[in-house]
């Protein structure tokens, strides 16, 4: 298994959350430790780099959609953007349907420049919505 590693930067009300290895049921608690503490202390945007995750399973997607929830529906609300390159790791945001929630970006960059989708909700959100 690789070597798992987190670590986190903030500046102000944002924050970097770089992790490497496997986002999965031995790793997904440390990494929701880190969310709620970051969380917990005042961040209201924060950016997970995902780039050097190789493996990401329910457990991790767990985490990850938490975290969105408890800054989306926060006073003041904020926002969990993603950065990826890994498309074994993209492809299951894809076949989950959580790219609505989590558009996935290049760079750190481009995650900090990037507006916040407004049609994005939590997931089920659609399926509450009755057609027309």
């Amino acid at each position: 298994m690789p070597q798992f590693d987190l670590s986190a930067t903030t500046d102000g009300e944002w924050a970097v959350l770089a992790l490497s290895g496997e986002l999965d049921l031995a790793t997904g608690p440390a990494v929701r430790e880190c969310l709620h503490e970051l969380i917990d202390g005042g961040v209201r945007h924060v950016v997970v780099d995902l780039r050097q995750v190789g493996f990401l399973d329910s457990i991790g997607l767990g985490v990850l959609v938490a975290a969105y929830r408890r800054l989306h529906h926060g006073e003041p609300a904020g926002s969990l953007r993603l950065v990826c390159t890994n498309e074994r790791v993209v492809k299951v945001f894809e076949l989950t349907g959580l790219l609505r929630m989590f558009p996935m970006h290049a760079s750190l960059e481009q995650a900090r420049a990037a507006e916040v989708p407004h049609a994005a909700g939590s997931p089920g959100d659609e399926a509450r919505t009755t057609p027309v």
